[in-house]
């Protein structure tokens, strides 16, 4: 397995990865309740759903760092931007975490405040939720798009993988943008099927991108001819050459 396969096989796993924290719609269920923080339920289902979140913000600064050698032979700047959103994207993820950890910390120190202290806590803990919806909205449904709109492009002009799996990236930005922006002007809720709808081509795209990238890597094209180029040491160059 050469280096440039090596690097294909990487990056489709971090894409995978990333798809880690699907289950966490489930495990935050309880922790959303309007009075968690001042109920007896059990709070490690949120915890493990954190776990996850974290993987998935590292995961997704990896598929960034890892494509980042190959994509900026196409353009540089386009691939510093990618770089850029991954790592904005990871650092929106680690808030709404931060908001979902700091809700169970006072879930388990003051879970049992009765009267006028509950009814605070209550607001508190509706606060802390509001925080981590806004930033799953700006991370993991904004910054998608920037990510679909860079790399689509990157990956479309390049030839690196068959050009349908970035078109579809292309396609579900606006897609997926017409959902943030409708969702921060109260018109369809963040989960409502409308949401998940729109949001459709886009995951399509990162999922087909990673599972592309792990069973066949990238696609002959001049930037992978060159990085073999660049891998092969000179002395076999001059055999190949003559």
């Amino acid at each position: 397995m050469n280096s440039t396969r090596k690097t294909a096989l990487v990056a489709g796993i971090f894409y995978l990865i990333t798809f880690v924290s699907m289950p966490t719609l489930g495990l935050y269920s309880s922790v959303k309740g309007k009075d968690f923080i001042i109920s007896s339920g059990a709070d490690t289902g949120a915890l493990w759903g954190c776990f996850l979140e974290v993987i998935v913000g590292l995961a997704g600064i990896g598929t960034a760092v890892t494509l980042f050698p190959v994509v900026k032979r196409q353009n540089e700047g386009m691939a510093l931007g990618f770089v850029a959103t991954r790592t904005l994207e990871a650092a929106m993820i680690f808030t709404g975490v931060a908001s979902i950890l700091s809700l169970v910390t006072l879930h388990q120190d003051l879970g049992t405040a009765t009267g006028a202290n509950a009814a605070s806590l209550v607001t508190i803990g509706a606060s802390h939720v509001a925080t981590y919806n806004w930033a799953f909205t700006v991370g993991q449904s904004l910054m998608p798009v920037a990510n679909a709109v860079l790399l689509g492009t990157l990956m479309y002009r390049s030839g690196l993988v068959p050009r349908v799996i970035p078109v579809m990236g292309l396609i579900g930005a606006p897609l997926q943008l017409s959902a943030v922006i409708l969702t921060m002007f109260g018109v369809i809720d963040r989960t409502s099927v409308a949401t998940g709808i729109l949001v459709i081509p886009d995951f399509i795209w990162e999922l087909s991108l990673g599972i592309y990238l792990v069973v066949k890597g990238f696609k002959p094209c001049p930037i992978t001819d060159a990085m073999r180029a660049a891998d092969t040491p000179p002395a076999y160059r001059d055999v190949v050459v003559s």
